[in-house]
């Protein structure tokens, strides 16, 4: 009996261990099967719930804000320096972006990330940003670059993406249509900013080294959101993964735009007589006047790259998205297919592409609500970064201190029922219409897609008309669509149009 009771003492600590690990793990395993917030861990913080979710960043974040009322505070790893504070409610959306926009810069983060966009007008701040976003408004609402821009799509719609729709239909074959949208979006924004069109987008899909930089840069810019600051900075020391790729892609960029740069400035100087209105022209003149830095023509590589990012990359993946759900949703082609006929001008087997030009595009209300719809679904711009200059309460009623990384979440904000209703997540064209058949506006803290406040998308109506067109082009012409059996993965962008 005693050697009974000996051997139970002995064991009862390892029982009492086990039990308590038991316990902890049941709990564990049931918070996990009904909430959706990550677990604390000791040293690592929340980071295993993020690496878990990695593959579903966005869907998981907006489980977590749905959880959280809307704010959620992120700890990671005590030696990564990741903590953050993410968002999507709208009174702190609006008083960061608006109410209280001159304490919420881009924060010391920021330009390490973004470096190989230099100082152009995403980079910028104070002074700088200002003269930025003067200057990029007047010469795009110049009536000139207006017309420069519609033709410049429909000479793009008519040699480029047509033809290669064409020849897919006639054969059947599969396409790529983000690729092909990122192709049109580059050599267009290219020939209205640079006054040079690349031809990336012909039949044989050639191989431009400067276009394939924009989607290598955005992969390691996210990849940098993602990894501490000191893993990055070690690959790019080691000339290794995404940071190689990001060093090749600085590289592919300045060996395009400089010499569209040098040649411009060739020209100048070669004639005085007054030449046909061009974008990189313009620029150059309005920048003159403020450019007093020795290293003249890298400053205005900086400035066309960011517009050149701006031009080719939200709207590349706005329009993949709109296909991809046009395609799910037939009635809605259906209704676009009609609103073109009713209210355009058209001609029996002519392109669209002939007849459409800005002012028609102002017709077309129901495409302007999918396009609206699109964004709302699927930001172009999923996630947008803020830092406090100075310790704040946010209207949420969470303090935070100077320098906190801030997260606005606006592809979260699409899937809020408390801001869209119980339907925010049907695509639904009909969202954005009246009851007298106008385009209904909605607050842009509400629906930030073009971003809000002082830095509010400079570009938006040019966006606009731009998507516009090809849209009811490629609609009027082709029914669009999905492989059967193939992963949808359209890419984000980490770049807002002309936003910043």
């Amino acid at each position: 009996m005693a050697i009974i009771i000996q051997s139970y003492l002995e064991t009862l600590p390892m029982l009492l261990l086990c039990s308590v690990i038991l316990y902890y793990y049941y709990n564990l395993t049931q918070r996990w099967k009904r909430s959706s917030l990550p677990t604390t861990w000791p040293v690592v913080g929340k980071l295993p719930a993020l690496l878990q979710n990695s593959y579903r960043l966005h869907d998981y974040g907006t489980e977590v804000l749905k959880e959280s009322g809307g704010t959620f505070q992120y700890k990671g790893p005590w030696f990564a320096n990741m903590d953050m504070v993410i968002t999507c409610d709208p009174a702190n959306v609006h008083y960061i972006l608006t109410k209280n926009f001159s304490n919420y810069p881009k924060g010391p983060d920021f330009r390490k990330i973004f470096d190989v966009l230099g100082d152009g007008i995403f980079n910028a701040d104070s002074e700088l940003w200002e003269a930025h976003r003067k200057i990029t408004l007047s010469v795009i609402r110049h009536l000139n670059f207006q017309t420069l821009l519609e033709t410049a799509v429909r000479d793009k719609l008519e040699e480029g993406l047509l033809p290669i729709l064409e020849t897919c239909a006639k054969t059947g074959s599969l396409l790529d249509l983000q690729e092909i949208f990122q192709r049109f979006t580059f050599d267009n924004i290219s020939k209205v900013l640079l006054d040079h069109d690349p031809g990336s987008l012909y039949m044989d899909l050639p191989y431009i080294p400067c276009e394939k930089a924009f989607s290598d840069t955005a992969e390691a810019l996210l990849h940098r959101h993602l990894l501490p600051e000191s893993c990055w900075k070690l690959q790019k020391w080691l000339g290794i993964g995404h940071e190689k790729k990001l060093s090749k892609a600085a590289d592919a960029f300045e060996q395009f735009i400089c010499p569209c740069i040098s040649l411009k400035q060739e020209k100048r100087n070669k004639t005085t007589e007054e030449t046909g209105f061009d974008g990189l022209t313009a620029f150059m003149e309005a920048y003159k006047r403020i450019n007093t830095r020795q290293d003249a023509k890298l400053f205005m590589k900086d400035i066309m790259l960011n517009l050149i990012f701006a031009g080719r990359d939200s709207m590349s993946t706005a329009l993949s998205w709109l296909f991809l759900l046009i395609a799910r949703n037939p009635q809605v082609e259906d209704k676009i297919r009609e609103e073109i006929a009713t209210k355009l001008d058209t001609m029996q087997g002519q392109h669209l592409s002939h007849f459409i030009n800005v002012q028609e595009s102002h017709k077309l209300i129901y495409l302007h609500g999918a396009l609206c719809e699109t964004l709302r679904l699927y930001p172009s711009v999923a996630l947008e970064h803020k830092a406090p200059a100075k310790a704040d309460i946010l209207p949420s009623g969470l303090r935070i201190d100077a320098n906190t990384k801030l997260v606005l979440s606006f592809y979260s904000m699409g899937r809020m029922e408390s801001i869209w209703g119980d339907d925010c997540l049907e695509f639904k064209p009909e969202r954005w219409i009246s009851e007298q058949g106008s385009i209904k506006h909605e607050p842009s803290f509400k629906f930030p897609a073009f971003h809000a406040g002082p830095r509010t998308c400079v570009g938006k109506e040019m966006a606009m008309i731009q998507m516009k067109m090809v849209a009811a082009s490629i609609v009027y012409n082709y029914h669009i669509q999905v492989a059967e059996g193939h992963p949808i993965s359209p890419s984000d962008s980490v770049i807002n149009l002309l936003s910043k």
